[in-house]
């Protein structure tokens, strides 16, 4: 990961160019908004606009999926089609990569999401995100998970199957080749 979490102005154009094509391939994500809004915001946010290329980088597929008319802010979520390849095969958080004895990997979701920039999206997030397309048909989403299921060892995730959005739980220390994580971004 990039260490100073600025991006170069080549970088900076080419990651606002793929992300001006896709809201508009894709407005039913977002109507009746306008992309030169987005853009001025992300223009004005340096630091933001350097975790939607990380969110990119990893697979993500950031896309506008709201905006909050209290704060002003844009909402960004991991769009693409499966869950983001450069995030999969990571346990849940620190804690579950620690408890490993074998084969520990080399990442975790929370600890990854926050040197992103980003937060997991939680339970309603993720259906939400579920009504705006079929995400996750083949792999799964780490999800933010309650204090009370932590505490107690497990963690949440989700996907959709026979086109319906199951959320399961696992212990955090387990991770899977198909499972990674969607984050959020407000800008």
């Amino acid at each position: 990961m990039q260490a100073n979490k600025e991006l170069s102005p080549e970088q900076r154009e080419r990651l606002l160019s793929t992300l001006k094509t896709r809201f508009e391939r894709n407005m039913q994500r977002h109507q009746g908004l306008e992309w030169a809004k987005v853009q001025a915001k992300l223009e004005a946010n340096p630091e933001k606009l350097w975790a939607l290329h990380e969110m990119e980088r990893t697979g993500g597929e950031p896309d506008v999926v709201g905006h909050d008319p209290q704060t002003g802010e844009y909402i960004f979520f991991d769009c693409s089609a499966q869950s983001p390849k450069g995030r999969r095969s990571t346990c849940f958080d620190r804690q579950g990569q620690e408890a490993r004895k074998e084969h520990r990997p080399e990442h975790n979701a929370v600890d990854m999401a926050a040197d992103m920039g980003i937060e997991l999206l939680t339970e309603d997030q993720y259906r939400a995100l579920q009504k705006l397309g079929e995400f996750d048909t083949k792999t799964s989403s780490w999800v933010q998970t309650p204090a009370e299921i932590r505490e107690l060892g497990g963690a949440l995730y989700c996907d959709r199957r026979y086109n319906h959005v199951f959320v399961y739980h696992n212990g955090a220390q387990s991770y899977y080749g198909s499972r990674a994580f969607r984050g959020s971004l407000r800008i």
